[in-house]
């Protein structure tokens, strides 16, 4: 038999047998010395071990007074959902300032419609589209394409604007989306 590292050498079944033989002799070390230890090392006891021991070692003024205890754990939801208290209202404040500069995007929505391919295609400079909706319904007033609002055109020397008519109610909002 031949090393496959060393195709030159050959190996005979002495040097196998021996090279076993040591093999187990190491094993057998290893047991009778995990043996005397009384049990196998484990990494993650030794671990536990040591935390505990660093823990017990700790005075207790070195920990923080407003560390509870484990059995006095207070539950995740009282930090995430605070309960409301009289004061709470200057605290909602300032919590709404830091959402008073996110954009949004506001469309007034003057009238749909529906066309086909062909009708798209016969478009040109001039052409009138058809819109849903009547002359002086009021248009519908979009915050990140949600209606929120209705409202009336109005024109202020040569600009458009809209006047706030009514406000969507959350109801009449899922009403006038199943149209």
């Amino acid at each position: 038999m031949t090393d496959p590292n060393k195709p030159d050498e050959n190996i005979s079944d002495d040097d196998w047998a021996s090279a076993m033989s040591e093999q187990e002799e190491e094993e057998s070390t290893a047991a009778s010395s995990e043996a005397a230890d009384g049990e196998e090392e484990d990494p993650w006891a030794a671990a536990m071990a040591e935390q505990q021991a660093v823990e017990e070692e700790t005075p207790e003024e070195d920990k923080q007074a407003d560390d509870p205890p484990a059995s006095e754990a207070k539950a995740a939801s009282d930090d995430v959902f605070r309960p409301l208290t009289q004061d709470s209202g200057a605290t909602s404040s300032r919590d709404l300032e830091m959402i008073m500069d996110i954009p949004v995007k506001l469309t007034v929505e003057l009238g749909r419609t529906k066309l086909t391919i062909k009708q798209l295609l016969e478009l040109a400079q001039g052409s009138v589209i058809e819109l849903e909706g009547l002359a002086g319904e009021p248009m519908d007033i979009l915050i990140n394409g949600y209606l929120i609002a209705q409202g009336e055109v109005v024109v202020i020397e040569d600009k458009y604007g809209i006047r706030i008519t009514e406000i969507i109610t959350p109801s009449e909002r899922i009403h006038k989306l199943n149209r």
